[in-house]
């Protein structure tokens, strides 16, 4: 929590996103990366000669001296903020401090750093869809046979599962899992090419021959494979693939939120969000039970959404060597996707480990909606026995818009009974068979089977994979 209160403060500095992902990209740890690269940098350099062995000491001693206070007193001077935190290094080395930075320009320092963050962030939100998959994963399971109303264009349509339901939003967020997989195994920093790319300034350092060994052993140094083509910044598509694959999950976990706002509404009312004992839904309206938590991921994700087009333009406007069209925005850019990232989906586990299911609701929805399915399955048993396909369509019609009329008055729907008095169709399928075919259990097809082994492949997937403790 913010100590004041007096200026804007960001939702994501306090209210939105877990600590830890506010921590990898926070200004200390983005500092402290700055100071890791230096570090690196003059290790490489002094197997060259070019830094020497007490110099390295004093830097090594002091690379974790962090003082925010006294660099952005530089910088209010000298408007550049790597350099007033490479000054204060410098100041708190005195023996190193004049051999950082050796040969490098600004990105050579700030683009690796980024790269680091956005690898760093990228498993923190690996591992927290892998909690969120693992506990869908049991949702699936639990109700993998549970038939509910299943429903097209916002009308009731034929039975399905609620696992099976759920199972529909896992498969989406194990592809999303599989972009963003890749996309962090994907990243690369811009490794150290000075100004426009060329390593010209190393090549003075150390001859134009030395270069690519000296590179490697700085993408050894930090576990980073670098870019082998770059100008003064990595490609800045980069940043549009990763923010690609966050926003494309970003839009499995809004359907999935839409979705349980629809189905929390009180016309239909068979799932909803946890609510707290002493949770106010509104201020107005005592009783109102507001699904805020969906609503949230539905607002967090529409703002992810566009995140990508930012990025792209970042991508398309970076004119031949690099322009500053990107610095700025990049600095919300990239964190605000990442904590926005982070807020979706440990909301979204916390709705779906405290899901409420109304199993009684969902009888009654059944109950009233069902019936209409089994005119499928009366028309296709009447034709096996030699009814005429249009001439039982039309009939079949005519009751469900009967039916239809009882229910919208507020009545049980009479739908089966109606089927089972109508002798042009007993004919073909005796009352009895009527009953079963309009038995709900009967006619949820392959979904329980489908939803178990989602659920199977979810844990198998997982086996291997961390898992932030419950």
């Amino acid at each position: 929590m913010p100590d004041d209160f007096d200026g804007y403060l960001s939702p994501f500095s306090w209210r939105y996103a877990s600590p830890e992902m506010r921590s990898i990209w926070s200004e200390r740890n983005k500092r402290l990366l700055w100071r890791r690269i230096w570090l690196a940098l003059a290790r490489v350099q002094s197997g060259y000669g070019l830094v020497s062995a007490d110099q390295l000491a004093d830097i090594e001693a002091h690379a974790a001296e962090i003082d925010i206070p006294r660099a952005l007193e530089i910088e209010a001077e000298i408007r550049h903020d790597l350099m007033a935190e490479l000054k204060t290094f410098a100041e708190q080395a005195p023996l190193g401090g004049g051999a950082l930075h050796l040969g490098a320009t600004s990105m050579d320092v700030e683009d690796n750093a980024d790269a680091l963050r956005l690898r760093d962030a990228l498993d923190l939100i690996l591992v927290r869809l892998n909690e969120l998959l693992s506990v869908l994963a049991e949702k699936i399971d639990a109700y993998a046979g549970t038939p509910v109303m299943a429903f097209t264009h916002l009308q009731p349509a034929e039975p399905s599962t609620l696992g099976y339901r759920l199972a529909s939003y896992a498969q989406d967020l194990l592809e999303d899992g599989l972009a963003l997989r890749s996309a962090r195994d994907g990243v690369r920093g811009k490794g150290f090419k000075g100004a426009v790319g060329t390593a010209a300034a190393y090549g003075d350092l150390l001859g134009l021959e030395a270069v690519p060994e000296f590179e490697r052993r700085l993408s050894e140094a930090l576990g980073l494979p670098f870019y082998s083509i770059a100008t003064q910044t990595y490609p800045r598509k980069q940043d549009y693939t990763v923010l690609a694959a966050l926003a494309g999950m970003g839009a499995s976990l809004y359907k999935l939120a839409f979705d349980l706002r629809v189905l929390q509404s009180p016309p239909i009312g068979e799932v909803s969000e946890p609510f707290g004992r002493k949770q106010v839904g509104s201020s107005a309206m005592p009783f109102k039970r507001n699904p805020i938590n969906a609503e949230k991921i539905d607002s967090l994700a529409r703002s992810l959404s566009v995140m990508p087009q930012v990025a792209w333009g970042n991508a398309a406007h970076s004119l031949l060597e690099r322009t500053l069209d990107d610095s700025a925005n990049r600095r919300s850019l990239l964190p605000e996707a990442f904590l926005t990232a982070d807020e979706l989906l440990g909301t979204a586990t916390k709705i779906l480990r405290g899901l409420v299911v109304r199993e009684e609701t969902i009888r009654r929805n059944l109950a009233i909606y069902a019936p209409f399915a089994a005119t499928e399955r009366v028309m296709m048993a009447a034709a096996r026995h030699g009814a005429d396909r249009q001439e039982m369509h039309e009939r079949l019609r005519e009751h469900a818009l009967a039916a239809w009329a009882v229910v919208q008055n507020g009545s049980a729907n009479d739908l089966i009974a109606r089927l089972q008095a109508d002798a042009g169709i007993t004919r073909f399928v005796p009352p009895a068979e009527i009953a079963a075919l309009a038995d709900v259990q009967s006619y949820v097809g392959t979904a329980p089977d489908r939803a178990r082994a989602m659920a199977g492949k979810i844990k198998e997937e997982m086996s291997n994979r961390p898992v932030l403790s419950k």
